[in-house]
């Protein structure tokens, strides 16, 4: 049998699953490590990773999974890498990391990006990088140049985290327009490198990588790569991309209309359009997705995150006299929609982009210290995460996505039938839940370098689609709902 690797990068651990090639089908997947990676946080706001680390565990992972598995490197014929988004890794001219990554949460760059945005201008920002530079790689990279420029002095190449992996595979530094579209360095505009934002931030145009397809051959391991890794000499690496547009491929979401939700600590909403159209760059993100052609197909993938999703309702599995989300969602289901008049507000997990920002917490309203339990508190949390991705989508569909169909991971907040059902009457479209991870996903890109989408369309079908959830026809108790606490959520905001 032969199989292809994926690899999914985290902030807080690394997985690694094989996939069969034929079927698609997952022999399965290993953590390393068991318990969380660190993160080094020298100053408040702060976060940093060492790149070799990432190494390490990826290689401990690969070997777990021969080992679990029985399997030998001569029957893995191909890698995918996803990687948390955001990143920054420098390397002098040996390949060796000059200082810590600054990843994706630390927020050191926040100023830098915003003047950059004030000063190029917003309307140029939207039209040529579809963002605000804000805290992406590119502000990062002008932070060290001004905050650590014996550092800077010594940079051969910048990378993104799963660049940095390709290369310990290979010796073989290069990027993707994707990734470099999610560091704000690509220019849509122009289809090439954003050459005004370098002169604007005053960085070495020779920093940029050699840039490879996102999907296709990029490279190949060599023999350091082996000896460390246990992967065999030769093997290609097919593909690389962030994990947000990597969750969207695992979810098959590739063409304008499609669109992946998922619903972790935080939830995620990102949706593919052909248009480079922007009207919302201050609260959605727009990055190039995994299946962007330079001088062919414009696809863009829209990501609008939600802070104050799953992180809400696990709050209250913690504080509240429960033992369990099935407890949670059985006392939620004996109360009617509308939770009779209590609103939960869950932005309580910091600044809100899609909420311009602002940081408003999570409120409870209207609580009947006499009639209501906390029955109605579950019920209320499970509609108000619900709504807040309704009010996503809306801003979504402000800035011209039309939805055609939602796919989601199978995690806490999809598997509530109340919130699938409440998300899916409201914006009346179907929800396909998907059980599958980032990592096998990647494994199964790998094989697209062959073209053959339906055939990794199937695979997902045959081998991970769990159940649909359809819109009621009855909507008005959900609207009802919905827009009461729309109005609760309008009078925060307008103070």
């Amino acid at each position: 049998m032969e199989y292809h690797l994926g690899l999914d990068i985290g902030s807080s651990s690394i997985k690694a699953a094989l996939v069969e090639i034929e079927s698609g089908k997952s022999l399965g997947v290993v953590q390393e490590p068991r318990e969380e990676m660190g993160m080094f946080a020298q100053k408040n706001g702060w976060a940093e990773q060492e790149p070799n680390d990432w190494w390490v565990h990826i290689c401990k992972a690969i070997t777990n999974l021969k080992e679990q598995y029985n399997i030998n490197k001569n029957q893995i014929k191909g890698i995918g890498i996803s990687y948390q988004m955001h990143g920054l890794v420098l390397v002098d001219k040996k390949g060796n990391p000059l200082r810590k990554s600054i990843i994706w949460c630390d927020s050191r760059a926040v100023e830098t990006g915003n003047k950059a945005f004030a000063e190029i201008g917003e309307d140029k920002c939207a039209k040529y990088l579809l963002n605000s530079p804000a805290n992406f790689t590119a502000s990062k990279l002008k932070w060290v140049k001004e905050n650590e420029p014996d550092i800077y002095k010594q940079i051969y190449k910048f990378m993104l985290p799963g660049d940095y992996i390709a290369y310990k595979f290979s010796d073989q530094i290069n990027t993707t327009i994707s990734g470099l579209s999610e560091g704000i360095f690509w220019d849509f505009k122009n289809n090439s490198v954003a050459d005004f934002l370098f002169e604007y931030y005053e960085i070495n145009q020779n920093l940029v990588p050699d840039i490879v397809n996102t999907i296709g051959f990029q490279s190949k391991v060599d023999a350091k790569g082996a000896q460390e890794s246990g992967i065999a000499v030769g093997t290609p690496i097919y593909y690389r991309a962030g994990d947000q547009p990597n969750n969207a491929l695992s979810l098959n979401v590739f063409n304008p209309g499609e669109v992946a939700a998922t619903g972790g600590t935080s939830g995620v909403v990102y949706a593919v359009t052909d248009s480079l159209s922007v009207k919302e760059s201050s609260r959605v993100n727009n990055f190039a997705h995994v299946n962007y052609q330079k001088d062919a197909a414009t696809r863009i993938g829209k990501l609008l995150c939600i802070n104050g999703a799953g992180i809400q309702y696990r709050w209250l599995l913690n504080n509240l006299a429960v033992s369990s989300y099935e407890e949670m969602n059985s006392l939620a289901s004996e109360i009617s929609i509308g939770s009779d008049g209590v609103y939960l507000i869950p932005f309580g997990n910091g600044a809100e982009r899609m909420l311009n920002n602002k940081e408003i917490g999570t409120r409870i309203v209207n609580m009947n210290l006499n009639n209501h339990h906390k029955g109605h508190l579950c019920r209320a949390a499970l509609e108000g995460i619900a709504f807040s991705f309704v009010y996503g989508m809306e801003i979504l569909k402000s800035d011209g996505i039309n939805p055609t169909v939602i796919r989601a991971g199978n995690d806490n907040l999809f598997r509530s039938e109340i919130f699938s059902n409440t998300v899916a009457t409201l914006i009346e479209q179907e929800i396909e839940i998907y059980n599958t991870t980032g990592a096998i996903g990647a494994a199964r890109a790998a094989n697209l370098h062959t073209g053959d989408f339906k055939k990794f369309s199937k695979s997902i079908m045959d081998n991970n689609h769990i159940m649909t959830f359809l819109p009621f026809e009855d909507k008005k108790p959900y609207s009802e709902a919905y827009n009461n606490w729309k109005k609760e959520l309008e009078l925060i905001l307008n103070k």
